[in-house]
């Protein structure tokens, strides 16, 4: 399975993205953070499906626990 997040000097200045686009990971958690919700994000940004939002979360979680 190719990772859902992607990191290229080329797009972005390197910022970590969703993969195939230019959309960065930061702004799905500047939108949970706010209070807004996932269905919220995925309309404000409709190149982002459901399914590699979910597998971005799922990603981060599993980096989060490893450092536990």
């Amino acid at each position: 399975m190719q990772g859902a997040i992607t990191r290229d000097p080329e797009v972005m200045h390197g910022t970590p993205v969703f993969r195939g686009t230019r959309v960065p990971v930061q702004t799905l958690f500047d939108y949970l953070e706010n209070g807004e919700t996932l269905d919220e994000f995925l309309e404000g940004f409709p190149t982002i499906t459901r399914d590699l939002a979910i597998q971005v979360l799922e990603e981060c979680k599993k980096l989060r626990l490893a450092r536990v």
